[in-house]
């Protein structure tokens, strides 16, 4: 699909397809027929797939994108736009497949849009899926000057028979968590308020690194050392945790009747939440339900599976703690609780 929509100016839209054709490229997967610049994309489903179900997901990168303005820093936020779609799908076992992108925007910046799609490649190629193009639309009056809007789509595929879908969980299952890389894209509307109140320099240090580097880190992709896992062991659950935080994004996942305990002393926060919450003065409750505060991803397996899982996705690159288990739920006990 064509990154130069009819009523964006040709030659603009000609310069931003040719900057980003090279990043596209690398995200290729062979069953990609065609390239960018047609009306629509063709996808082969893979042949790996004996009983393939499609497994789709769309999200944004929410009003993380006004620090994006602010900062005018816009090369990390398409890895964003790619993971909150592509952690959702792989979720119920999925491997994506393709992706597709929309950025609309008042005048077209051509340089800033292709540092936000040349991100986009980037997570893209984390992600193992293949950027078959998007949609580049310019409309005047719709939004202010320097500011844009991201959507992304995102494809995958998994075998029925492979779908996970939480009903194998059972009490005395254990629950893994694995490290965020910071807020993700989730709490940012309370994260701006909090920097404004606080009067914090975006170059001021923060752990060692400028505080600006730290409150836009990008999503963290857990596709390729998630697709290894359960290719290697039965995986019984997973919740990308995300708005709503670990009370109420692990729910989403547990048959009723089940509770996950999670022990909030199982993992390290990190420094930028442990900020976030001081300076809002903020209950532990309510940062549960919030932000991911360090874990981004919940891993549910049996008891006996959880250290082997955790070394092997210890050997992939992810910080992975046992941060609870699964029991059975008590009268009136909500099916999540941080302790």
């Amino acid at each position: 699909m064509s990154y130069r929509d009819a009523g964006v100016d040709m030659e603009a839209g000609d310069a931003l397809v040719e900057q980003i054709k090279p990043y596209a490229k690398r995200t290729m997967r062979p069953e990609v027929l065609g390239g960018i610049g047609g009306f629509g994309s063709l996808f082969e489903v893979p042949k790996k797939f004996k009983n393939p179900v499609l497994v789709s997901g769309t999200d944004g990168v929410g009003t993380k994108l006004k620090l994006a303005f602010q900062l005018d820093k816009h090369d990390t936020v398409g890895i964003d736009l790619v993971a909150m779609s592509v952690n959702d799908i792989l979720v119920q076992g999925a491997e994506p497949l393709f992706f597709l992108d929309y950025f609309a925007c008042g005048k077209l910046e051509v340089g800033v849009a292709a540092q936000v799609i040349k991100g986009i490649a980037q997570g893209c190629e984390q992600a193992g899926a293949a950027l078959v193009g998007g949609e580049t639309a310019e409309m005047p009056g719709m939004y202010p000057a320097g500011e844009y809007d991201l959507a992304g789509f995102a494809v995958g595929a998994v075998d029925k028979e492979a779908i996970i879908d939480g009903t194998t969980i059972a009490a005395g299952d254990a629950v893994l968590g694995l490290a965020s890389s910071g807020a993700h894209s989730n709490g940012y509307s309370l994260i701006r308020k909090l920097i404004e109140k606080s009067g914090i320099d975006f170059d001021s240090d923060f752990g060692g690194k400028p505080f600006r580097d730290v409150v836009m880190a990008p999503t963290r992709i857990y596709v390729k050392p998630l697709l290894k896992l359960m290719a290697g062991l039965p995986v019984k659950g997973m919740a990308h945790i995300t708005g709503g935080g670990i009370t109420e994004n692990v729910p989403r996942v547990l048959q009723p009747g089940l509770t996950a305990e999670v022990k909030k002393d199982s993992w390290a926060m990190p420094q930028l939440f442990s900020w976030l919450q001081a300076q809002g003065n903020i209950t532990d409750d309510e940062m549960h339900r919030t932000f991911n505060c360090g874990i981004g991803m919940v891993v549910i397996v049996a008891k006996e599976q959880a250290e082997a899982a955790k070394k092997l996705l210890e050997a992939e690159g992810e910080q992975v703690w046992e941060i609870g288990f699964i029991r059975t739920q008590q009268a009136g006990e909500a099916p999540t609780v941080v302790m």
